[in-house]
C-alpha cells in the first residue's frame, strides 16, 4: 500500500488542568485528597505528601494552593535569606523536597520551626519516603519523620482510564472503548505518562488525517516506549479518514 501524504500537525500543547474540580478520586488518593480539602482543619500546619511521579502529588499542591493562596516554590528556593519572608506566608507548598541538589537543610528546618510557630500551613512533596531523602541533618530528619504524611499512590487501571477519557476529551478526541482498554492496560501507572501518550495520539491522528484507533495506539505506544515505530504495518490497518 502506497504511502499515504501527511498533514503537518502543530504542536499546540494543551495545559493540564490543576482544579479541584479537574482531580479524580480514587482510592489511590482519596486521603491525601481529604486532608487537602480539610483545610485549614489540620491536625497539624505541616503536610508531608509523598508518592511517584504521575502519581497526582503536584495537583494535590496545587489544589492546596489555590485553597489557601499558599506561594509554591521547588525547595532550592529555600535559603538562609529567603525563610523570614518566606515565614511570613499564610501558606507554602514546598516542592521535590527529596531533591538534594540545592536543598539547605538547615534553612528548611528552621521554615518548619516558624511555621508551628506563626501558625503556616506548610505542605512538602516529595517521590518518595523521607527515610529515603538522605537527610543529613537528624533534626530535620526526626522534624520532617514526626509530621502528619500521606502517601499517593500510583494509579490504578480503573482511575487510568478515566484520566485517558477524559485527556481525550479535553483534546475533543472522539476514540473508541477499546482504544482506552488498550492503553490502561500497557502504560506505565503514571498521569503524566497518560498525557504524553494522548498528546503524541493527537498528533500522529492529525498528521494521518485519521481517527485514533487501537493499532494506532499501540503502535504509537510502543514508539514511544522505543519498542517500535508509529508508522508499524500495524499502524496502517485502516483507510485514512476522507477529507471535508
Amino acid at each position: 500500500m502506497p504511502d499515504q501524504p501527511r498533514q503537518l500537525a502543530l504542536d499546540l500543547p494543551v495545559a493540564p488542568r490543576f482544579g479541584s474540580e479537574d482531580f479524580l478520586v480514587s482510592p489511590s488518593n482519596e486521603e491525601a485528597y481529604a486532608r487537602i480539602e480539610a483545610w485549614p482543619d489540620w491536625p497539624d500546619r505541616v503536610l508531608v505528601l509523598t508518592g511517584p511521579p504521575g502519581s497526582g502529588k503536584s495537583h494535590l499542591a496545587a489544589i492546596f494552593a489555590e485553597r489557601s493562596g499558599a506561594l509554591t516554590l521547588p525547595v532550592a528556593a529555600v535559603t538562609a535569606q529567603a525563610v523570614p519572608d518566606l515565614a511570613a506566608a499564610h501558606a507554602l507548598v514546598i516542592e521535590d523536597a527529596d531533591r538534594a541538589e540545592g536543598r539547605d537543610e538547615a534553612a528548611l528546618f528552621h521554615l518548619l520551626n516558624l511555621a508551628r510557630e506563626r501558625g503556616l500551613s506548610l505542605v512538602v512533596t516529595g517521590s518518595s519516603p523521607v527515610e529515603a531523602w538522605g537527610l543529613a541533618t537528624p533534626d530535620l530528619r526526626s522534624r520532617l519523620r514526626l509530621a502528619p504524611g500521606i502517601a499517593v499512590a500510583p494509579p490504578d487501571e480503573a482511575l487510568l482510564k478515566v484520566v485517558l477519557v477524559k485527556l481525550f476529551l479535553d483534546r475533543q478526541l472522539v476514540v473508541d472503548t477499546s482504544v482506552v482498554d488498550a492503553l490502561a492496560l500497557r502504560l506505565d501507572r503514571s498521569l503524566a505518562r497518560a498525557r504524553d501518550v494522548v498528546a503524541a495520539l493527537d498528533r500522529e491522528g492529525l498528521s494521518r488525517r485519521r481517527r485514533i484507533t487501537r493499532p494506532l495506539a499501540l503502535a504509537t505506544l510502543a514508539a514511544l516506549d522505543g519498542s517500535g515505530e508509529a508508522d508499524s504495518d500495524e499502524a496502517e490497518d485502516e483507510e485514512p479518514e476522507a477529507e471535508t
